[in-house]
């Protein structure tokens, strides 16, 4: 059974300092800002969700298609999600990257927008596309 820890994600997102706050400067040169880190447990693994907000990424006046957010995405996971979680010193089996043209509230559907994820194995500090 998962479990979402809201109030321990909210102490891994404030006190990640300077890796999640501001826009994040990724390979594709799009605006990147942090939106929000969901964490679940399911046994003994722990998902991270870090998602983020790219608004080129809009089928409607975007510049960027997926082949470029894909290098976004993994560089996303090793230098903002993975440096904040070994920071912290939390167990992670696994960090979703999401990016999201506009604000949707996890769990919830918006039609109008864009997103693209990924999912990934930390080894090190590197992180292993899952691939779905």
């Amino acid at each position: 059974m998962r479990a979402c820890r809201p109030f321990l994600v909210a102490i891994v997102a404030a006190t990640a300092g300077p890796l999640l706050a501001g826009t994040i400067d990724v390979p594709s040169g799009q605006p990147v800002t942090f939106q929000d880190v969901i964490w679940e447990a399911e046994g003994d693994e722990n998902t991270y969700r870090f998602r983020y907000i790219a608004p080129e990424i809009a089928r409607d006046g975007g510049s960027v298609d997926f082949e470029q957010a894909e290098g976004d995405l993994r560089y996303l996971c090793e230098h903002s999600a993975l440096p904040a979680l070994k920071r912290k010193e939390r167990p992670v089996a696994r960090i979703v990257i999401t990016l999201s043209d506009r604000p949707v509230a996890f769990g919830e559907t918006d039609p109008q927008a864009t997103q693209f994820f990924d999912s990934y194995t930390p080894q090190g500090n590197s992180c292993i596309w899952e691939g779905f």
